[in-house]
């Protein structure tokens, strides 16, 4: 059944401004609130209303699905029926459907006379975007005020979580159960004492091909899928993808690797990396060539998830020459013990050797591996290799391999890495049966995945591994480890590739959401 859609109500984000202007010159004041409206309820009614008597005109900003950061399924209504929602309201005069994660880029439009907020914003200390203080200084700089509401409240995640059908029955008992341990607030201070650490992230610099097209069919004369070109895209993947996932929640992070010559990497790399808190320390290998993946994807089904139909790989199966693997020694050498941790991930393409093994292991002050198993590399990169780990993170087919254990059971394979590597705290992924965790002491912890929804699990691993290396740092407790590794990786399987980080806000937000019970 379609959803009839007002358009007396609908003003477009591009042409908006010079609507708005015309009611400016006519002596009209107008007021602007933002939000996702997921659920329209009588605090939200209460809230608008109260909004529309402080001036002549409401203007509603609602964020548009792809830019909503609270967690893969959200928001559970689509932009037609939320749209629809508000401009049946009497109060409201005009929706914009905003394309934008912030509401900055609508106020420069909207030019608002006053913005008007719930009162749970009047504390920016509680925002976890941090979003508020720029919005009110965007609005003052066009002359605006700021006002607050203080109306009936209500948690539109709150009701969601409690009363739709929307979260699994599992995720609903572990939240609970893990808010009553660790509410927000402790979580959110758990992430924030990340920032002062000193990272050092070693490994392969792999760059991340995807080539999206359609299955026509097979061609005519042999049995190869025939296929229909769409577009094709690069990201920095490897360790580039731990590194700038790391990069906004640490405030000093250092990419140490070896690239080739090749000018469109040296281009991908100058175009991507201009975090202020993320530094390169990569050799320029002479006669070395960057690792490239290129994977052939088609988007299907309802969930618009990706299919992977065939990848082309190149690796330099020579590796570095010995006189530049040297050089790349001598470096982690002279700068290794001035950092905090060493997250070292190693895909197994020849980088990572013996000699750079051996030194991470002799003399890093906090040691990070995750040891990755590959088309490329099955069977001969495990884990056992290593002799020390202050933590690690691999999923279920690299730690059975490592024991060459098919069908032993996990939790006791799970200890044996543990006593091997003599880890703090270390981590089994399990795709979606979320992931087991264990420290030290041989406890272990289960933990539900945060997500079902998934687009492509490509980059999810290492985004869990990026937190959860920080939260052991650290020394969090492993069932706060577990949940934010889980958090990083549920965010990352609903982004292609390696096409952008996980971020402090919007994990912080997700974190927010699995924590409204």
């Amino acid at each position: 059944m379609e959803i009839a859609i007002n358009t007396e109500k609908y003003l477009d984000f591009e042409t908006c401004a010079e609507v708005l202007a015309r009611y400016r010159q006519q002596g009209s004041k107008i007021v602007l609130c933002n939000g996702v409206f997921d659920l329209l309820h009588p605090g939200h009614i209460a809230h608008l209303q109260a909004a529309k008597a402080m001036g002549d005109l409401l203007v509603i900003s609602l964020t548009a699905t792809p830019y909503v950061n609270r967690g893969p399924g959200r928001p559970i209504f689509s932009d037609d029926l939320r749209f629809s929602s508000l401009a049946a309201l009497a109060c409201v005069d005009y929706v914009i459907l905003t394309p934008k994660v912030t509401a900055l880029e609508v106020i420069e439009k909207v030019r608002p006379h006053i913005y008007c907020k719930g009162d749970e914003y009047a504390d920016a200390s509680k925002d976890v975007t941090k979003n508020i203080d720029l919005e009110v200084a965007q609005v003052r700089s066009f002359g605006g005020d700021v006002r607050y509401t203080q109306e009936i409240t209500f948690s539109s995640t709150r009701l969601i979580n409690n009363y739709l059908n929307v979260v699994p029955a599992e995720l609903k008992d572990y939240a609970r159960d893990l808010t009553q341990q660790y509410p927000f607030e402790q979580v959110r201070d758990a992430v924030e004492a990340m920032q002062p650490l000193k990272v050092l992230v070693l490994g392969d610099v792999i760059i991340d091909e995807f080539v999206h097209c359609t299955v026509q069919g097979l061609t005519s004369k042999g049995r190869a899928p025939s296929t229909r070109f769409v577009k094709k895209e690069q990201h920095l993947g490897g360790i580039f993808a731990i590194a700038r996932h790391l990069a906004s929640f640490a405030n000093s992070v250092t990419v140490a690797s070896a690239i080739g010559s090749e000018p469109d990497v040296h281009r991908l790399i100058a175009n991507h990396i201009n975090d202020s808190s993320l530094h390169l320390n990569l050799h320029q290998a002479e006669g070395y060539s960057t690792i490239t993946k290129c994977r052939y994807i088609e988007q299907q089904g309802t969930t618009k998830g990706y299919t992977q139909l065939f990848a082309i790989n190149s690796i330099d199966e020579d590796g570095l020459a010995p006189q530049e693997r040297q050089k790349l020694l001598d470096s982690l050498e002279k700068s290794i013990k001035s950092y905090d941790i060493v997250v070292l991930a190693d895909y197994g393409h020849g980088l990572i050797d013996s000699s750079v093994m051996e030194l991470v292991q002799a003399q890093a002050p906090f040691l990070a591996v995750n040891c990755q198993t590959n088309s490329a590399n099955y069977g001969y990169n495990l884990i056992s290799k290593y002799r020390r780990a202050d933590t690690f993170c691999i999923d279920e087919q690299e730690l059975r391999l490592a024991f060459s254990n098919r069908y032993g059971d996990r939790h006791e394979l799970l200890k044996l890495l543990q006593s091997h590597l003599g880890a703090q705290q270390g981590w089994l992924t399990m795709a979606d049966s979320g992931s087991l965790g264990i420290q030290a002491d041989g406890e272990l912890e289960m933990t539900p995945a945060m997500t079902q929804q998934v687009k492509d699990t490509t980059g999810a691993g290492d985004a869990f591994f990026a937190l959860a290396s920080l939260s052991a740092k650290l020394g969090l407790p492993l069932r706060l480890g577990s949940f934010l590794g889980n958090l990083a990786g549920a965010i990352a399987a609903n982004i292609l590739g390696n096409e952008k980080p996980v971020e402090k806000a919007r994990l912080l937000k997700f974190a927010k959401t699995i924590c409204t019970f």
